[in-house]
């Protein structure tokens, strides 16, 4: 039976490589995950009108770590894209491992897994040109939605397939061996271990087989050769998500050796950068390490406040957009959420004569349009489920 794209309940499904149901002993995930979209929606906008309305020194601080460095580096904005993926592992476990656990078949699990990996990429494909058909060489195929669909898909077939100590050697193999064919193997007219954009494995790779064009024309971020470590992220995820629901140990515990993972994982991505530089453009190795790392540290952090510490009042907000946020991602596409802010909150705006207000304010109606519209769809229990 096919898995549908548009559910109308909430009972009875089981949750998705990248848009997985309610898991009711994770509250914490839903949360996670509804935080980490709302910088995505529109919520690092705030700064940005901040800094173009004032010029408070910390709003320039801030606005700056949610953009992404031209190349080598890391600012927090390049967090929000694996640590996504990462909570995509993290559901696996309750998932998949669930269906595992009561015999399922594990062919019929496969399909549905790859039949998911695929919607997504068809979806990236969607989400990046439109529903109209655009000539083949000015498609572009590679896209977020698509990396999330193949790196979780193979991460999910490898916990699927493998033991524990089998999903571990692919870990780092993965790592290790995106390393090195990216230092070792030569680019024509370039040579080995040459990581700028215009010579590097991955972009050349990319250049040769991926139809279409590519974002920056010599290189594409979510191209298909560095998909390969980004599957890192999503088992580091599966991890994660295994340690919790099968290890018997008191959350304060589960919470405290999780940070410390991830607190090692940040220490050695930031030690791998001198010899294999942290970059989200080419996903490297490093890159992996330091988001896994960062991932763990805010699962562990939310888990331990929510699941352990019982502070649940504020979730709700956060858990309505986590619930649907493969749906507010698409439809951003194709709904002027702007216009929408403006049409229902537009006269408070007016009542201040401040630019600043009139920004930031437009910012928060944009955002307050988008969330009314996920409200309603959970208030009718529709979820968009790949």
């Amino acid at each position: 039976m096919q898995t549908p794209l548009l559910s109308t309940t909430t009972t009875g499904a089981d949750p998705a490589v990248a848009q997985p149901a309610p898991i009711k002993r994770l509250l914490s995930l839903d949360t996670l995950r509804g935080f980490d979209m709302f910088w995505i929606m529109g919520g690092e906008e705030i700064f940005q009108a901040l800094v173009k309305t004032t010029s408070w020194s910390w709003a320039v601080v801030l606005a700056d770590q949610f953009t992404h460095p031209k190349w080598n580096g890391f600012r927090a904005y390049d967090l929000i894209f694996p640590l996504f993926l990462f909570m995509a592992g993290v559901s696996t476990p309750f998932s998949v491992g669930s269906r595992i656990d009561k015999g399922h078949d594990k062919t019929q699990i496969a399909r549905k897994i790859i039949a998911r990996g695929l919607i997504l990429v068809i979806l990236g494909i969607i989400y990046n040109n439109g529903l109209f058909v655009k000539a083949f060489e000015d498609t572009r195929f590679p896209s977020v939605l698509g990396r999330i669909g193949l790196a979780g898909m193979f991460a999910q077939l490898i916990y699927l397939y493998t033991r524990p100590r089998g999903q571990y050697i692919w870990f780092v193999g993965l790592l290790l061996g995106y390393w090195a064919a990216m230092m070792l193997i030569p680019v024509p007219g370039c040579g080995a271990g040459v990581l700028t954009m215009e010579c590097n494995l991955a972009s050349y790779i990319d250049r040769q087989l991926v139809p279409g064009h590519l974002y920056k024309t010599i290189h594409d971020p979510e191209g298909l050769f560095s998909t390969i470590p980004a599957i890192c992220n999503a088992l580091l995820g599966i991890f994660a998500g295994t340690y919790l629901r099968t290890q018997h140990k008191p959350g304060n515990k589960k919470a405290l050796q999780l940070l410390g993972v991830g607190v090692t994982f940040v220490v050695l991505g930031w030690l791998w950068n001198f010899v294999f530089p942290v970059n989200k453009n080419l996903w490297t190795s490093s890159f992996v390490l330091v988001t896994g790392g960062l991932s763990l540290t805010l699962l562990a952090t939310f888990y331990w406040i929510i699941d352990v510490k019982g502070f649940k009042g504020w979730t709700f907000f956060f858990t309505i957009i986590g619930m649907n946020s493969i749906l507010i991602y698409l439809a951003g596409e194709f709904i002027d959420f702007g216009y929408a802010g403006r049409f229902f909150f537009g006269g408070l705006l007016h009542l201040s004569s401040s630019e600043a207000v009139h920004e930031v304010g437009a910012v928060l109606a944009m955002l307050a349009a988008k969330w009314a519209f996920l409200y309603f769809l959970y208030k009718k229990k529709t979820f968009l489920r790949v």
